[in-house]
């Protein structure tokens, strides 16, 4: 047992390094369960209208994050050799990137909207009206058209300081966004202090104000502090980048931003295959996954944990430390995810009251709930294990791990079991979902065998 459990010493380290992460998580968890939880006082068509869009706006959110990943790990090695010329051009590499994804977004999602919306909304359940969810998705995509803009600012502003040392600016600015966001929901979607009420084009309206909000804080705080982030000064008087710095970044990157952009889209094809049983199983999932967010975070500060931890340990040369500390971090992982569980499974009868939709949907919910509180442990220990292996820096197994199994298996399954069998939506769900035991069969088969650990920096 004193392989799985670690010292005083190493759990102090461990909580040192993940309550900030938890609590930023858990801030911005809570304030997105309200934020969800008013939409869904309003109506079952509403509540499903915004489900879908932000379904939607989660792969373009993805697709961003995967771009400036891979230049993000040299922004953080130029940073450690005090080349300020390459944290500039890594910035700039950024700045290209993601404007070609926004503008890729606002084309597919202005004019083609509707159609993605549309693989959503399936007969199949008494709950809902399909055009007033369509109405209302449309609606509500269209205002948040106006927030990719800001948002892809300020997930390059963001990262670039974090990878610059600077971790707290960026948390400020997410908590003051969504304080924004809650304060204004409050007021524009159900008309309060003389206001009218807006609904669903109030919630937009608040989520692009947050975001408008968050990046204007970091990117003003940046260029006011020039002095400590000297990269920023000349960063827009060209947009050249040396050639092998590209080739680089893409052959570092490209397995990073393939990975993010496919595991969210097979999120969404998963979702779309269930949604084919009908609108209240697409409002059902949405309650679950609000409920999801609030009670992972714990495993996903881990996630972060392990990486950092084990990271800092295989750079060291230190491989067997690096392979110890990873079992420890997933077997406390694994702990803690079976208490979490046991208490979603059994506030499930409970948490969906708190909408104001049908008794269908809040059964629907409430089974969703019990089946995830069953599988958070294997849901906490694929996350572990996933950041294990990838602090190694092996991009194409982490690829093949995450993205890879799920469009492989996961994906298919959900097409599959909701097309041509007669299984209830509950049962297919615990199906698809309860793959991850597989996933964590193949995560210790790799992390046992230690292919994954080598020494970046040294190479």
């Amino acid at each position: 047992m004193h392989k799985l459990i670690g010292t005083k010493q190493f759990y102090k380290s461990l909580f040192t390094l993940t309550l900030p992460i938890m609590l930023q998580n858990a801030i911005s968890s809570i304030v997105n369960m309200l934020d969800n939880l008013m939409v869904g006082r309003i109506g079952t068509e509403q509540l499903s209208g915004v489900s879908i869009a932000n379904d939607l706006m989660f792969v373009y959110q993805l697709c961003l994050f995967g771009a400036i990943s891979g230049a993000g790990i040299f922004t953080a090695q130029y940073f450690g050799q005090g080349n300020e010329e390459g944290v500039r051009q890594t910035f700039r590499i950024k700045i290209v990137i993601c404007g070609i994804i926004m503008l890729l977004g606002l084309g597919l999602f202005g004019f083609a909207d509707k159609t993605l919306i549309s693989f959503y909304l399936h007969e199949g359940s008494q709950s809902g009206d399909l055009g007033a969810t369509l109405r209302y998705g449309h609606v509500y995509m269209m205002i948040m058209l106006a927030g990719l803009l800001p948002q892809a600012a300020e997930f390059v502003y963001s990262s670039t300081l974090r990878e610059t040392g600077e971790t707290v600016v960026p948390m400020r600015a997410s908590l003051v966004a969504v304080s924004v966001n809650l304060v204004l929901n409050y007021i524009l979607i159900y008309g309060k202090f003389g206001v009218p009420a807006f609904g669903v084009a109030g919630a937009g309206v608040a989520t692009v104000i947050s975001r408008i909000v968050q990046a204007v804080i970091v990117i003003q705080w940046t260029h006011r502090h020039n002095d400590i982030k000297p990269y920023i000064n000349g960063a827009y008087a060209s947009l050249t980048v040396s050639g092998s710095l590209i080739r680089k970044v893409c052959v570092t990157g490209l397995p990073l931003i393939i990975n993010e952009s496919l595991w969210s889209l097979g999120i969404v094809m998963q979702k779309q295959s269930y949604s084919t049983r009908g609108l209240a199983v697409v409002a059902a999932l949405n309650i679950n996954s609000t409920f999801l967010n609030v009670f992972s975070i714990c495993f996903i500060a881990f996630g972060d944990a392990v990486a950092i931890m084990v990271g800092q340990l295989l750079g060291a040369g230190r491989m067997d430390e690096a392979k110890d500390t990873g079992l420890k971090i997933n077997a406390f992982v694994t702990v803690s995810c079976i208490v979490m569980g046991c208490v979603v499974y059994m506030l499930a009868p409970y948490l969906p009251e708190f909408y104001n939709t049908t008794p269908e949907v809040k059964s629907l919910a409430g089974d969703f709930l019990r089946v995830t509180g069953i599988l958070m442990p294997l849901f906490g220990l694929c996350h572990s294990l996933y950041f294990t292996v990838r602090a190694g820096g092996k991009t194409i197994i982490t690829f093949l791990f995450d993205s890879g199994f799920l469009m492989a298996v996961g994906v298919p399954l959900a097409f599959v079991l909701t097309r041509y069998t007669g299984l209830g939506i509950v049962s297919i769900y615990a199906i698809c979902e309860g793959t991850a035991l597989i996933k964590v069969f193949i995560g210790f088969a790799i992390s046992a065998s230690g292919i994954w650990m080598q020494n970046i920096v040294s190479d």
